[in-house]
């Protein structure tokens, strides 16, 4: 992650985050964002901004406004509402209130040596808001919280924090973490989450699955499907796993393009013939938010046991875990 670049003059937005010789070194914990609240309104607002982010969908802009506003917020805006509806928590969003505490746990694991603040690459809290909380910070670690690179993740998430940073007369000088997909400390805190739930009863079938990410996306570079494998594997491996006792998938395809396969929605409940409780780990998700505790936890623990399973365990994500916390202090402090 490169935020080296001649400086403009300061935008007004943004204050200075440094002198070169003073402060703590600031910490920026970066998430994909979630809506203010479980109403049409908030959701509409939310979709609208990640929807419009041409690193996420890249179509002619012009049509894909027009469909955008008159087709797909219109149509899933009440569906999704309902959705979030069904997992938000009395503190808010799962996403966010994690995220949050991840950012608390940090501060204090760090010591008075770090700063620490949290970001939504779309919502509240803010990039700039955040960075406005880092002021006078001779360094900045930017750690997008998404474990496998992909344009439409880290990608958007590293524009968007430069963007801000060139509107600084003087900023301090910032390192970015790309990815950790295959870090000791990562695939460590999965294997602990996973061994955690499995004092709850032996399972017959592993399931690692991931968000999906368009076919076409994979095939013009994005190395996110070779991490995901990666990141599989070496769980696998820490776990003790052999080959046929674990299946990578793909979830939460939007759209009628090829995404990557296979799909979690599929596979899973056709597992019911064989394999009658399983275990689901996405390891590509650091919190808990509506794709793993509605999409996971509920549609497809139901799909499978209408096809014949009898439990479909989800492992919780990394959230506020001990390990997790280990895990985003080594990765600030570049060990």
């Amino acid at each position: 992650m490169d935020f080296c670049c001649e400086l403009p003059t300061q935008d007004s937005r943004v204050p200075r985050l440094m002198s070169q010789s003073a402060g703590a070194v600031g910490v920026l914990l970066v998430n994909l964002g979630s809506p203010s609240a479980p109403t049409p309104t908030a959701v509409r607002g939310f979709l609208d901004e990640f929807l419009s982010d041409t690193r996420v969908v890249d179509m002619n802009p012009l049509l894909w406004r027009a469909l955008r506003r008159l087709v797909i917020l219109p149509r899933r805006t009440p569906k999704v509402a309902k959705l979030y509806e069904s997992i938000w928590m009395s503190e808010g969003s799962p996403l966010v209130v994690y995220s949050r505490r991840q950012a608390t746990l940090l501060a204090a694991e760090l010591g008075a040596s770090h700063r620490v603040a949290l970001a939504m690459r779309y919502g509240a809290p803010s990039i700039v808001g955040a960075l406005a909380e880092l002021t006078n910070c001779r360094e900045l670690v930017v750690v997008p919280l998404f474990p496998q690179y992909s344009r439409t993740t880290t990608g958007t998430i590293e524009a968007a924090v430069s963007d801000e940073l060139s509107a600084l007369a003087q900023r301090p000088k910032v390192r970015g973490v790309a990815d950790f997909h295959v870090h000791p400390a990562y695939i460590a805190a999965l294997a602990t989450r996973v061994e955690e739930s499995l004092r709850d009863g032996p399972v017959d079938h592993f399931v690692f699955t991931f968000h999906g990410l368009p076919q076409r996306y994979v095939e013009m570079g994005d190395p996110y499907r070779t991490q995901c494998e990666a990141t599989a594997v070496a769980l696998a491996t820490k776990l003790g796993l052999a080959k046929e006792r674990w299946t990578l998938v793909y979830q939460s395809r939007f759209g009628r393009e090829r995404w990557l396969q296979p799909y979690a929605d599929e596979f899973v409940p056709a597992l019911a013939a064989t394999k009658k409780r399983v275990l689901v780990i996405a390891p590509g998700f650091v919190s808990d938010c509506l794709e793993t505790l509605e999409e996971l936890g509920q549609r497809l623990a139901e799909s499978f046991v209408e096809a014949g399973g009898q439990e479909l365990r989800v492992v919780p994500c990394l959230n506020d875990h001990p390990s997790a916390i280990k895990m985003l202090a080594a990765l600030v402090r570049g060990e």
